[in-house]
């Protein structure tokens, strides 16, 4: 059996906020957990509303439990005796017909890819006279209350509630205001229950779900909460939709001002997959019940990541993209701002294959492609390093093209072996290369590779990951039975055919070169290059390590060892402890700090930083704008 690690993975970690006393209090003063805490105060406010009815918006991301939010108003209302008019954005809606006619430019005919909707506006889901429309049921409503009533409008106590997504676009006026929000993670969960994507109804398959949401959904919407989340009065974490957490805007702002300024570490996002191994799920203590093989692991991947963030005893958990628009040069640093805006630029992830099968044959594409044909902003550099392999077993990684070869005859033996069911020898078309653990790849845009079986990669990449354009998928169809999504014609497009054996040895494996020493403990430079935005070091660490961010994040993976510790010289309170095969980011804002090994274990970090030599602005939409 394979070297696996003792179960000690932290799935959930939290994140606790280190403030004075003073600071503690008010921000935990501000925060309402449950549907009858939070619906006390409402209804305390709707009775001492003077005047026209008292008007609540519940906004939010697509899933939040909408549903739920209203039955708990409708019997607390009952209970008060408080008319109440329930309002849902899906009946201003245009329908699913029509939207998914008016969006076919960014949904396209592909089945996993679209064009990035940078430039829709939450209003394109609605009817033109959508307003109008709930304007005129409110009027109602207040004319059949005063009708009903010996009082006037002015005095009547009711209650008006719009929910769903875009409540507060629709609503012309409130006064309370919640932004109801899940993460990614957890509307892909109810994406697999059966929920579409938002107005477009339910999807053929898995793949068309997450195109939708990739290139349409979530780029409109998430924009949206960008733009408007400050005014709201409530931000509502509804991750656990029995048990809802509210915070005021202004505390929510305050908290990540708090986390911008120590280190923290994201909460892990797993995915199976066709060729997942085993490692991972025991690492991680995956159900066994729930999980046949766990192929990926992202922590961070920023825009699907989460961070759970504790304080005064409770705890919330917050999609991490919320911190980095609240404090980007806090996080980033200022010279990652320019360059990149609030999007955090690298990602760490792995791909396991011990004990499961091969990834396809893939290429990424080029920046240029994946500007002018996805409308995307940042294309897909990668690297490998290989974290863990089985013993006795021959692990390999596949890299460019041998001598001669051509992405032209490579797709040409791709046709044929599709036709004839007879699977493609690969060693005649691309360089596979023993794998060693300690072994770091470089993977540039245009370079054809694969990761073999028993194989636990680290990927140190740019914050890009869907954009793997599969030219040979060893003749396996998916989980669903499905062929997995063969993409030719972007292939051809990208695949670099000068990458071959003698540029992949001279310029793809990295060669460690010693930077830094202190004692014992030793820093290397992995690998850096100019068409790569990232810069991956590797520490062996033996004893205190002294350093600092020079005003830039870092990250920190421990890749070897028991556990580490990591202490900013300015506030040592906010010290932090991590185990192995989890991941630490370091904001710019912490400036000096050391790491130190857990009862003097030597340990290895991987260290990822955006490469001093890059300086390409690769911005996000809408930043130039903001």
């Amino acid at each position: 059996m394979y070297n696996k690690k003792s179960p000690s993975f932290n799935a959930n970690p939290i994140n606790v906020i280190t403030l004075h006393s003073e600071e503690q209090a008010v921000l935990a003063s501000s925060i309402l957990e449950g549907y009858d805490t939070t619906i006390a105060q409402l209804l305390s406010c709707c009775i001492e509303q003077e005047g026209a009815a008292y008007r609540a918006v519940l906004d939010g991301a697509n899933g939040a439990a909408y549903d739920r939010w209203l039955q708990a108003l409708r019997t607390a209302c009952q209970t008060h005796g408080i008319p109440m008019l329930e309002l849902h954005t899906a009946r201003y809606m245009k329908e699913p017909e029509q939207l998914l006619a008016e969006f076919h430019p960014y949904l396209t005919d592909n089945r996993a890819f679209g064009v990035m909707a940078s430039d829709v506006d939450i209003e394109a889901y609605f009817h033109s006279t959508a307003r109008a429309d709930w304007q005129h049921e409110v009027d109602q409503f207040l004319q059949e209350q005063q009708r009903e009533s010996s009082s006037s409008v002015e005095t009547q106590k009711a209650l008006i509630v719009t929910a769903g997504p875009g409540a507060r676009f629709i609503s012309t006026e409130s006064h309370v205001s919640l932004y109801c929000d899940i993460s990614r993670e957890l509307q892909q969960k109810l994406h697999r229950e059966g929920m579409g994507s938002l107005g477009l109804g339910p999807c053929k398959d898995p793949v068309e779900t997450y195109k939708h949401a990739l290139f349409l959904e979530w780029p409109v919407w998430e924009h949206y909460r960008k733009r408007e989340l400050y005014a709201f009065d409530y931000y509502v974490d509804m991750n656990d939709q029995d048990h809802p957490i509210s915070i005021t805007t202004s505390s929510l702002k305050g908290l990540f001002g708090a986390l911008a300024k120590q280190p923290f570490r994201v909460k892990p996002f797993f995915a199976p997959g066709i060729w997942g191994g085993q490692y991972l799920k025991q690492l991680c203590n995956l159900p066994e019940d729930e999980w046949d093989n766990c192929a990926w692991s992202f922590e961070p991947i920023a825009p699907e990541n989460t961070l759970l963030v504790g304080v005064e005893g409770h705890m919330l958990e917050l999609p991490f993209p919320l911190l980095l628009q609240a404090y980007p040069e806090q996080v980033l640093g200022s010279r990652n701002v320019k360059l990149f805006g609030d999007y955090f630029p690298i990602r760490f992830n792995y791909l396991d294959t011990i004990d499961g099968d091969n990834l396809s044959l893939q290429v990424h594409p080029q920046q240029a492609y994946i500007e002018e044909t996805f409308n995307d902003r940042l294309t897909q550099q990668e690297s490998y390093y290989i974290m863990e392999q089985k013993p006795d077993s021959s692990p390999y990684v596949a890299l460019g093209f041998t001598e001669g070869m051509t992405g032209e005859k490579l797709l040409e033996a791709v046709d044929q072996a599709h036709e004839s069911h007879v699977p493609l020898d690969l060693k005649q078309y691309v360089n596979v290369l023993d794998a060693h653990k300690g072994d770091l790849y470089m993977i540039p845009p245009g370079t054809v590779h694969l990761s073999g079986p028993n194989n636990l990669v680290l990927e140190i990449s740019s914050t890009t990951w869907w954009f793997t354009f599969k030219i040979y998928d060893h003749l396996r169809l998916d989980k669903d039975g499905q062929p997995r999504p063969i993409n030719r014609e972007f292939a051809a497009a990208n695949m670099i055919d000068r990458f071959d054996t003698a540029f992949v040895q001279e310029q793809l494996v990295a060669k460690p070169q010693i930077q830094r020493v202190q004692g014992d403990s030793v820093e290397e430079l992995l690998g850096e290059r100019e068409d790569l935005l990232f810069q991956v070091k590797r520490l062996q660490l033996a004893g205190p390590w002294h350093d600092e961010t020079h005003g830039a994040f870092v990250m920190y993976n421990l890749v070897e060892g028991g556990r580490v510790r990591l202490i900013p010289e300015d506030n040592e309170e906010a010290a932090v402890e991590w185990g192995y095969a989890e991941a630490q980011i370091v904001p710019a804002e912490v400036g000096r700090y050391r790491i130190e090994p857990i009862d003097d274990q030597p340990c290895t970090l991987i260290c990822a930083q955006v490469a001093p030599s890059w300086n390409t602005p690769l911005l996000p939409h809408h930043w130039k704008a903001e």
